[in-house]
């Protein structure tokens, strides 16, 4: 597939995600804007929540909520890019492979918009730009790759069994709780931490955070970086080995 293909199908599908609306592709950047107002006036107004980590409420929140967006998005469409475009499937010509990426990618367009946006905030508050901030696209690259293998695996089985779409919002649901989004890691027991530091999407948060308030490079945490690159290759690998051994009875089953 050549590249001006893949990015006519990605604006497609950026495009036809909101197309019937009045607001159109509006509703991509409104959206997560209000839940984080919300969110923000639940805890900063209505709690009274405390600066965290020595940083205004909503900075340190945003610096968790806007991946996590970009993360759930990318997972939640991509599950169903093989689905929502059966009529491609039985195409020979055509890479299915690229259905899964295309849906990162439209998702990608939103959060790559959040990211500057969360820029804007933080000079608002009186941060000046820093080096630090540029490391923010290493751990965006690192959730792609990541997020590429586990859409590998959803998007090939849920074509078999339908319920994997279900499955997928609940687990997404609770992955959301069970990483520190809205709370520290010093809240609870430290001989617990380990356990919380199995989800990959740990080191994607706090490295966001480390990049826009901390201040630390990723390689200053090397055990943390070799664990989730060598279970993001691991996911990544059994993805595509799924995906490839399904994808010859994808046909069939459309």
């Amino acid at each position: 597939m050549n590249l001006r293909l893949l990015y006519s199908l990605i604006k497609n599908d950026f495009r036809q995600k909101y197309l019937g609306s009045y607001l159109g592709i509006l509703w991509a950047f409104i959206q997560p804007v209000i839940t984080v107002f919300i969110f923000w006036f639940v805890f900063q107004v209505g709690f009274k929540s405390q600066p965290v980590e020595n940083v205004p409420f909503i900075l340190w929140l945003i610096a968790g909520m806007f991946p996590w967006f970009f993360f759930s998005d990318a997972i939640s469409n991509a599950t169903n890019a093989i689905l929502e475009n059966s009529y491609l499937v039985k195409k020979i010509v055509f890479k299915i492979e690229y259905l899964p990426l295309i849906k990162i990618f439209s998702a990608l367009i939103v959060h790559i918009f959040f990211i500057f946006f969360m820029y804007a905030i933080y000079m608002v508050y009186g941060y000046g730009f820093s080096i630090y901030w540029l490391e923010i696209f290493y751990y965006l690259f690192a959730m792609i790759v990541f997020i590429l293998g586990i859409s590998y695996i959803t998007s090939s089985i849920v074509v078999f069994f339908r319920d994997i779409g279900q499955l997928v919002a609940m687990l997404l649901q609770f992955g959301f709780w069970m990483t520190p989004i809205f709370w520290t890691m010093d809240m609870i027991p430290a001989k617990y931490h380990w356990i919380i530091k199995l989800n990959p999407l740990v080191y994607i948060i706090e490295g966001y955070r480390d990049s826009m308030i901390h201040h630390v490079w990723f390689w200053e945490k090397p055990t943390m970086t070799i664990y989730y690159w060598v279970v993001t290759f691991l996911v990544l690998g059994l993805g595509y080995i799924t995906f490839k051994r399904l994808r010859p009875h994808f046909a069939d089953v459309l």
